[in-house]
C-alpha cells in the first residue's frame, strides 16, 4: 500500500492565496472559504502561509515550550521522528509583519485504503508501530478508512487568543487538505481537557469517539474527534453564510464563529451517536 497520495504541491512558505491549487472538492466553495479564512488572518493582524519547512516548525515549538507557553510536539508532527514529507504533509504558520510566528497548525494526509485508524493507531503517534502499549475503546477508530486527513500542533501565542483563530486555523488545514487530496475523512486527536472546555466545537469536528489511549504517553488518553467529508462542507459553508450576513450587518467579521458556535455546530459524542519567534 502506498503511504503517500499523488497530489499537487505548492512551492513552500507561499502566502495562503497564493499556495491554493483546487484539485479536489468543490472548487468555488474552498477558495471561497479560504479567501474569507485569510482575509479574517489579516483582519487581526496575521499573514498565513503555508508551508513544509517542518524543522522550523520543530523549532518556533522548541523555543515557546522553554517559556511554557506550548507543550512540545508529539512524536506523530516531529519531523525528527517521523517522515513528514511535502508530498503527505503540510503546516500553516501564521505570522505578524515583523515575521513573529504566532499561530500553527499542521496537517497530515494517510493514505489508509484497505486499513483504518484502529489498526494504525501506533504508528500515528509514535511514528511506527512497534507494538508500544495503546488501547482502541473509540468505535469510530474502525470507520476512519480511506484518504484521511489529520490534524495537530494547533497553537496560538497567548497573546493573540480570544481573536476566534481556533475556530479559522484548523477549518483552513482542513480545506486545504481537500483541495489537494480526496479527503473522506478529517480527525484530530483532543485530550479530555479540552473536550470539557469545548475545544472540539471550536476545531469544526462535529463528532467525538472515546477514547485512544497511550500509556506510555505523558498526554495518555486522547477523543477522537471527526467529521466526514460532506459534513466539513455544509459546515464551511454555513461559516461562509454567516459571514456575508455579518458583512451586511456590518459588525465586523469576527462575530461569524460567535453565530457559528450558537447556530450551526453540533459536535455528537459516542453516548449520542455511537510568543515571538523570527529565523532568517
Amino acid at each position: 500500500m502506498a503511504l503517500d497520495y499523488p497530489n499537487i504541491v505548492p512551492e513552500n512558505n507561499l502566502r495562503l492565496p497564493d499556495a491554493l491549487t483546487i484539485k479536489h472538492g468543490p472548487a468555488p466553495l474552498l477558495s471561497n472559504f479560504l479567501l474569507e479564512g485569510d482575509k479574517a488572518a489579516r483582519e487581526v493582524g496575521i499573514r498565513l502561509r503555508v508551508r513544509h519547512d517542518f524543522d522550523e516548525l520543530l523549532y518556533v515549538n522548541r523555543q515557546y515550550a522553554k517559556g511554557n507557553s506550548w507543550y512540545p510536539l508529539v512524536d506523530a508532527y516531529n519531523p525528527e521522528l517521523v517522515e513528514l514529507t511535502p508530498q503527505n504533509a503540510f503546516w500553516i504558520s501564521g505570522e505578524t509583519e515583523a515575521g513573529e510566528v504566532v499561530t500553527t497548525r499542521i496537517t497530515r494526509v494517510y493514505n489508509w485504503v484497505g486499513t483504518n485508524l484502529e489498526e494504525q493507531a501506533r504508528a500515528l503517534w509514535y511514528g511506527e508501530n512497534r507494538d508500544q502499549p495503546c488501547i482502541v475503546t473509540a468505535d469510530a477508530a474502525k470507520r476512519i478508512s480511506g484518504v484521511v486527513a489529520g490534524g495537530g500542533a494547533f497553537w496560538v501565542r497567548p497573546d493573540f487568543r480570544g481573536k476566534h483563530l481556533s475556530h479559522w486555523i484548523p477549518r483552513i488545514g482542513k480545506a486545504l487538505a481537500c483541495a489537494r487530496w480526496p479527503i473522506e475523512w478529517l480527525f484530530c486527536y483532543i485530550s479530555i481537557d479540552h473536550v470539557r472546555k469545548g475545544l472540539a466545537i471550536n476545531y469544526g469536528q462535529k463528532h467525538l469517539s472515546y477514547s485512544v489511549f497511550y500509556p506510555e504517553s505523558p498526554l495518555g488518553e486522547q477523543v477522537l474527534a471527526y467529521t466526514a467529508i460532506d459534513e466539513f462542507y455544509e459546515d464551511i459553508a454555513n461559516f461562509l453564510r454567516l459571514s456575508e450576513f455579518v458583512a451586511r450587518s456590518k459588525d465586523g467579521i469576527s462575530s461569524v464563529p460567535n453565530l457559528l458556535e450558537h447556530i450551526v455546530t453540533n459536535t455528537s459524542s459516542d453516548e449520542v451517536f455511537q510568543g515571538s519567534i523570527k529565523r532568517s
